[in-house]
């Protein structure tokens, strides 16, 4: 698991939790493993185990419960976009594609568990923005263009807005957000932008 971020928060178990397993006599990590997965997000033992559980019970019979030796097991976008914190998300599948290591939206269990880790409410703001600037950048090409400032916006107000409206509020966030007149946002830009809406940090997350 590639290690993106690193928690600042207590971590542990309840009194009487097995770290290693869900109540019964079967192992699902490794001491080590359970440790580099805190390492690398902002759960807890039993967060982690909590959301392993969630992303088995997407496919029971593709996931095992046995994860000591690092089986090799993919889900596929069409199960990650059905689960009930994203169906009705209208950037679900650029999430999906974003958090992924395929950048098709299919999603290891490490994929699965920097996502919820990042919409956590437990992640910083500038590691929230990283992630929202690579969501928005929807042509991959490290800055936010007009066209991928016109389908996010489309996206938020699920194209009820006109052509005309649509260009008129692109072009207000340009002016106001592009720093150096460069016709673009880059991740600079769109974290200054993001200071100033205090309502970020409570929009950007889902609850595990």
């Amino acid at each position: 698991m590639a290690i993106r971020r690193r928690s600042t928060a207590t971590v542990g178990t309840e009194p009487g939790d097995d770290p290693h397993s869900m109540g019964n006599k079967q192992t699902v990590f490794t001491a080590q493993q359970l440790d580099a997965y805190q390492d690398c997000t902002f759960f807890t033992r039993k967060e982690i185990l909590r959301l392993f559980h969630r992303y088995r019970d997407l496919a029971p019979q593709l996931v095992p419960l046995d994860y000591t030796s690092k089986p090799d097991v993919k889900l596929p976008y069409e199960l990650i976009g059905s689960m009930p914190e994203l169906k009705d998300n209208p950037f679900r599948q650029r999430i999906a594609e974003v958090f992924s290591e395929d950048g098709e939206g299919n999603m290891t269990l490490d994929d699965f568990l920097d996502m919820f880790s990042v919409l956590s409410e437990m992640a910083p703001r500038d590691l929230k923005a990283y992630y929202a600037f690579k969501i928005y950048d929807f042509n991959n090409d490290d800055y936010i263009c007009k066209a991928d400032l016109e389908k996010t916006l489309n996206k938020l107000t699920r194209s009820e807005l006109t052509a005309e409206e649509v260009r008129m509020v692109c072009e207000k966030v340009m002016d106001e957000a592009d720093l150096d007149n460069d016709g673009r946002l880059s991740l600079e830009d769109f974290q200054h932008m993001i200071i100033r809406a205090p309502d970020f940090l409570s929009t950007f997350h889902i609850r595990i």
